[in-house]
């Protein structure tokens, strides 16, 4: 299969062929229809994260499967599907207390001295990044990393599902329980950002700010929700989300993963408020809040994929996009062949557009 293949951080990755396995007793192979081009796939591209190399990026996908193991039984051959990150054993501490997207998953990859999933023609292994690796044709994974959706579902529209829509819709609906009335400022607008955004509508809150510095971000912001916007290199950003909502609001929600919109997201917070922190901030860096915060009942959290129960949440958001309610249309940006996913990302460093996804049929 062709894939798009991570060598050395930093530099571009290649269009390679790559084997792929077939499917051990819970794997299902999947042929990729589309996949998101993610801000979290970049810090791997960069080296800001470490991960092995060579490695396979893409983590936002929806396919058909192809086949299956021996002991699957979530998903059938046919079955349209979104894959997730949070690939879940089903039987730890975090998954039978609820909190799913907390598992480490280890169970869900093949163990050492089992053969890889990927390999290049000269039997050389290529790692699997985030239990999926979707930069490719084709996905082999453990059938916990992805659920059957809608068969009538938009595959384009249901890739971004399985990351940036689920983290943000998942935060405002699990992690922060957002009710009717409250107040909600998002820092960022990118896709996690606008994903938020439309959530909280849905949610039914009241105010819902968005803080961005590009105006085509703002705008975009507008049509898929938000109240109001601000510039969120202002000097002055918090204190317009403060004057806004009289004194700050509910739920502040960091989603691009820059140190001062940890600051803004915590400076924006009523007495009371809760600041979750989304982005992907630099390894070494600290959000806090100050006494005279703790003192105010301010509450600090984050919310890994926003907290998600992917099998439940997906095919729920699946069924807001089909009912109207869910605008998937207004996230995607573009859609691009895989031998463009360079320029995808050089798009993304500049900020340019809210969701790239590449389609593998184009």
């Amino acid at each position: 299969m062709k894939a798009a293949v991570l060598i050395e951080a930093g530099k571009p990755l290649q269009i390679e062929q790559i084997n792929i396995a077939n499917p051990g007793p819970h794997e299902v192979l999947i042929r990729t229809a589309a996949c998101g081009l993610c801000h979290s796939d970049l810090h791997f591209i960069e080296g800001t994260y470490p991960h092995p190399l060579p490695a396979i990026p893409g983590h936002e996908a929806a396919g058909i499967v192809e086949a299956v193991g021996s002991e699957v039984r979530t998903v059938k051959v046919g079955d349209a599907v979104v894959t997730c990150l949070s690939a879940f054993c089903g039987h730890c501490e975090y998954c039978v207390t609820g909190r799913m997207s907390l598992c480490l998953g280890g169970e869900t990859r093949r163990r050492p001295g089992e053969a890889p999933r990927l390999t290049r023609p000269d039997g050389s292994i290529v790692n699997q990044m985030l239990n999926l690796s979707a930069y490719a044709e084709m996905m082999l994974v453990h059938e916990h990393a992805c659920v059957a959706i809608h068969p009538d579902m938009p595959l384009p529209q249901a890739s971004v599902i399985g990351c940036a829509v689920t983290t943000g819709a998942g935060t405002i609906f699990n992690a922060c329980k957002v009710t009717p009335g409250e107040t909600v400022a998002v820092i960022g607008c990118g896709g996690v950002g606008l994903a938020t955004i439309n959530a909280a509508k849905i949610a039914g809150a009241g105010r819902i700010i968005a803080a961005d510095p590009l105006p085509e971000k703002r705008a975009m912001a507008l049509k898929l929700g938000a109240t109001d916007v601000v510039d969120a290199l202002a000097d002055d950003a918090a204190a317009q989300i403060q004057e806004l909502t009289k004194g700050g609001v509910d739920h502040a929600i960091e989603a691009v993963g820059r140190p001062a919109s940890g600051t803004l997201a915590v400076k924006s917070l009523k007495r009371g408020g809760t600041a979750t922190i989304l982005g992907m901030m630099p390894l070494q860096h600290s959000v806090g809040l100050s006494a005279m915060d703790l003192l105010s009942g301010k509450k600090l959290q984050g919310a890994i994929m926003g907290g998600n129960r992917f099998p439940v949440d997906i095919p729920r958001l699946v069924d807001f996009y089909m009912r109207g309610l869910l605008d998937l249309d207004t996230i995607i940006s573009e859609t691009i062949p895989l031998e463009r996913i360079n320029e995808g990302f050089d798009q993304m460093t500049r900020g340019d557009s809210a969701r790239s996804v590449i389609v593998f049929d184009q």
